[in-house]
Order: C-alpha cells, then sequence, then structure tokens
C-alpha cells in the first residue's frame, strides 16, 4: 500500500495506511512498543478488509516514518525510578494522536484495536473521547497498575538491555528476545520476526525510539481508574504464555472495564503469530460487528467477562 502522512497537530506528522472500501466501518490498528505498522501484517490488514473493514494501520510518533523526536532517551536509572524530564510525553499524548488522525480522516467513530503498548493507547482513547470509539479491542495489554502485567524475571535483561546499533545485530537481537517473550514451539514464529525486524529497519532505525516509547508507558502509570470510564463495547484478548506483560494485566484490564469480555489464547506469547491470526482476526471482526449491531453480551460477572480458549 501507498504510504501518506496526516499533521495531527504539536508538531508531530504520523504516516499511515489504508486497506479496503472507504465507506466501509472503520478499524485503526494501533501498534506496541519500538514497533512499526508494518507488524500489521499486509495479508492480515486485507483479511479485515475482506470482511467489510476501512483498515488504517499508522506508525506512531518515535516510530517507522512518524515524527521522530530528538531529545535524549531516558536512562534505565530514570526508568526504574520513573522520574522523567519534562519533555518526556506520556499515553496520553499518543492517545491524542491517533485521536487526531481519526479525526482527520474522518473516521469517527472508528472501531480502535491496539496491541501490548498500543492496546494502552486504545484503552486511553476510548476512555478520554468515547464518542470517537464504537469499539476497542485490547490485546496482550495491561492497565499501568505495578501489581499486574508484570514481566518475567528471565526478561528484564533483556528488555532494558541497550539496542546494538548495527543493523544486523538488531534483527539478530530482536530474533532473541522475541524467542524469550513470543509464542513457544510449536507456533513459534521466529524466520517471520526476522523478516519483519529486517524491513523495519530499512524503513526506518532509531535506536533510542523504544526507550522514547518506555518513558512514555512509564510515565503514565497506574490507569485502572480511568479505564472504568470506558463504555465503549470491549473485547479483552491475552495469551497465557506472555512472560512480557503476564495475563494479569489482561484480566486487570477486563476487571476495569464494565461489562469487557476477556479471551484467553491458549498457547500464544507475546506476539501475533501468523497460527493465530484466524482465531484473533474473527474474534476483532465478530466484536466490530457486534458493536456496529448494538448486541449486548450476556456475561455471567458483569465487568469481568469470560474466559475463552484458557
Amino acid at each position: 500500500m501507498s504510504e501518506q502522512f496526516c499533521d495531527v497537530g504539536r508538531g508531530v506528522t504520523l504516516c499511515y495506511e489504508t486497506f479496503g472500501e472507504r465507506g466501509d466501518p472503520p478499524i485503526v490498528l494501533i501498534m506496541g512498543l519500538a514497533t512499526q505498522m508494518i507488524a500489521w501484517n499486509d495479508e492480515y490488514c486485507r483479511s479485515l478488509a475482506e470482511r467489510g473493514f476501512y483498515v488504517v494501520r499508522f506508525d506512531n510518533r518515535d516510530i517507522g516514518h512518524s515524527t521522530h523526536f530528538e531529545f535524549r532517551a531516558p536512562t534505565t536509572r530514570q526508568l526504574v525510578r520513573r522520574r522523567f524530564g519534562p519533555e518526556q510525553y506520556d499515553l496520553g499524548d499518543m492517545a491524542e494522536d491517533t485521536l487526531q488522525l481519526i479525526r482527520e480522516l474522518e473516521l469517527e467513530p472508528a472501531h480502535v484495536v491496539g496491541a501490548s503498548m498500543g492496546g494502552m493507547i486504545a484503552q486511553t482513547v476510548a476512555a478520554r473521547d468515547p464518542e470517537a470509539v464504537r469499539s476497542l479491542t485490547s490485546i496482550m495489554s495491561t492497565t499501568g497498575s505495578r501489581r499486574v502485567g508484570n514481566p518475567h524475571r528471565q526478561v528484564y535483561r533483556g528488555f532494558l538491555a541497550q539496542r546494538p546499533s548495527d543493523p544486523e545485530e538488531l534483527i539478530e537481537f530482536a530474533v532473541r528476545f522475541f524467542a524469550l517473550i513470543g509464542t513457544p514451539a510449536p507456533n513459534q514464529d521466529l524466520e517471520r520476526i526476522r523478516e519483519m525486524t529486517r524491513l523495519s529497519v530499512e524503513r526506518s532505525h532509531d535506536r533510542w525510539a523504544g526507550a522514547r516509547q518506555l518513558g512514555a508507558i512509564l510515565k503514565s502509570g497506574n490507569r485502572t481508574r480511568e479505564l472504568q470510564r470506558i463504555t465503549a463495547p470491549t473485547l479483552v484478548i491475552h495469551g497465557n504464555k506472555d512472560k512480557l506483560i503476564n495475563i494479569s494485566g489482561g484480566r486487570a484490564t477486563a476487571r476495569a472495564i464494565k461489562g469487557s469480555r476477556f479471551v484467553v489464547i491458549d498457547g500464544m506469547g507475546h506476539d501475533l503469530p501468523v497460527a493465530f491470526w484466524p482465531q484473533i482476526r474473527d474474534l476483532i471482526v465478530e466484536h466490530a460487528k457486534a458493536a456496529d449491531a448494538g448486541e449486548e453480551r450476556d456475561l455471567a460477572t458483569p465487568g469481568v467477562g469470560q474466559d475463552a480458549g484458557a
């Protein structure tokens, strides 16, 4: 698809691409930490479009072909202590980027789907502008509470490690990291991770972008109270093999959002492997179409939702 650009104000321009027919209900896809929009694979986006949606994917600020900031990335000490300089943006700023994109492209209300940090941004969008959101899908994300969603102890060293500057070394670093946090065998997808990382490096290589985005997550703190304001029909999806954001983060998200539905993907880690694309796609499509039809789910426990596939 051809890239397009949208000025969303405050010195930020977002790069985006679209799939499908302009008149169909819009789905906006938000990707996670240090990950470009191409992680929403072309084939995956087309499969959503073929099911009757106008699909928009975009690079968040500080990644891909969107605006990159030049302030010094927070140090490990700052990240651990959660103390940042005044230049550090937060998830609210990234949510405002998304909202302005939705407005500028005249998409509202849109179905908003986010993965990992993208789920946090999507949650914030739904909480702060209910009129802009038809439905919310939050995938492998969390609330920001320090009591839930914490990484497995094996992950901390790799997560805070300095990214290599050499492109080839960076690609192999990403593969090793996803071997740790991603879906285990038999559905492990490391060759696709290698190829996606290679394509990403060819598009844009900013070794400090991830640290600035991580600063945004940590600066935002515990968002549980804000999530309680969400009124959009909400689907929360989480893998039970996620070592980066423990499944407790997904459960807490579902508890915080009244009337949400919680679905567990058995065997999925912190990635979106090809083996689970059909299941996740069908869940998103079913949820969006139900929201468009005004359907209400019969939940056994309001505010907690349902576990499926656990």
